[in-house]
């Protein structure tokens, strides 16, 4: 998107914000407004999917009903029933779905740049700081929800992201060497990782992890422990390797088709944009609290976890260190802003008081 669209995708945002703080004409009338949530992950499981169910959903309702004269009826629909992980976006901009939690992993193409804090691995450890060192990035760069509003009809309501990703495997290894040839799975952005290794990688969903390790498909998962635990994949990859390649704020977003968003009384508007920055910040803590669960839940479950040596995860780092770059340099070739939003997490990160384990640059 060249940068004159950038700015006009900068008025629409404005035009949905200022809709959002005006005063409605005349006496306000009850309405019964229809919303349908979901997305392509089960709640319960996967902690943005979770928090869409047990935070978002439950809070419009009760918000609407305290604030306001209008009723706001809710169909939920998780785990693909309405649409899957990969459909989601293009299921909020149709209006299948009027409000949408996925993976920006599942969008390689259409959300290239979104997917920047799996530009940079070996990034934050903890989920609560990386969801909100996104937020940073987002609100220093408009151009990340411009991009969905011009292109997608959609405004971004809340970010959330996963936890510390780590490695599983259906046999033991004790060396970098011993993963060369092996099949391991990722959501997509983050199989590069696996280069340094020799790793063949193969994207994949989580909903066919189980049955492709359990029949040899692959051998592996590069997963966050939350979601390791949560699909049972200890059963067939009982080998848990803490690497920390970083947990990925900003990595899901929940977004809300515009259309939706206007047709909305001021007030309803209102408490969906102020729900969707509180289901950010409360569920930005659950990454945390469901990451300590999911590591405790794998040990007690018979799980061999074992932390990767320090050396070992330094010489790994190092084989990424041109990656940044590399990502920041494909972004600019398709008319994205890569330099000026990768330069920005980096630095976020490093004032955050992070040290990093590799010294990384985008120029």
């Amino acid at each position: 998107m060249t940068r004159r669209r950038a700015s006009r995708a900068g008025c629409m945002a404005a035009t949905v914000l200022l809709a959002v703080t005006a005063a409605g004409a005349g006496p306000a009338r009850a309405d019964l407004f229809t919303l349908r949530v979901g997305s392509g992950h089960p709640g319960g499981a996967i902690v943005y999917a979770t928090g869409m169910r047990d935070f978002l959903v439950p809070e419009l309702r009760r918000r609407v009903a305290e604030e306001t004269d209008h009723e706001l009826r809710i169909i939920e629909g998780y785990a693909g029933s309405i649409a899957s992980v990969a459909e989601t976006l293009e299921a909020v901009q149709v209006g299948l779905l009027d409000i949408g939690g996925y993976c920006t992993c599942f969008e390689p193409a259409k959300l290239f740049l979104h997917n920047f804090a799996y530009f940079v691995p070996f990034g934050p450890q903890e989920g609560e700081s990386g969801v909100r060192i996104a937020r940073q990035v987002y609100d220093a760069h408009p151009w990340l929800n411009e991009q969905l509003m011009e292109n997608y009809g959609q405004f971004v309501l809340g970010l959330n992201g996963f936890d510390n990703y780590h490695l599983g495997t259906t046999s033991p290894w004790d060396s970098v060497a011993d993963l060369k040839g092996v099949k391991i799975a990722g959501a997509g952005p983050n199989l590069p990782w696996l280069a340094y290794a020799g790793v063949i990688p193969v994207q994949s969903a989580l909903p066919d992890g189980y049955m492709a390790m359990s029949t040899g498909v692959y051998s592996g998962w590069l997963m966050y422990p939350s979601s390791y635990f949560a699909f049972k994949y200890h059963e067939p990859a009982p080998y848990y390797t803490l690497i920390g390649f970083g947990a990925t704020g900003g990595a899901s977003i929940v977004t809300m088709n515009t259309r939706s968003l206007e047709r909305l009384p001021a007030e309803v508007q209102r408490i969906v944009l102020e729900v969707g920055r509180d289901y950010e910040i409360t569920v930005a803590k659950m990454l945390d609290e469901r990451q300590a669960f999911g590591l405790d839940s794998l040990r007690a479950a018979g799980a061999t976890v074992r932390t990767l040596p320090e050396e070992v995860r330094r010489e790994w780092a190092l084989s990424l260190a041109d990656f940044p770059r590399n990502m920041a340099e494909e972004a600019e070739s398709r008319g994205m802003p890569g330099r000026e939003i990768l330069r920005t997490y980096i630095d976020l990160v490093t004032q955050s008081g992070y040290e990093w384990p590799v010294e990384y640059s985008v120029e």
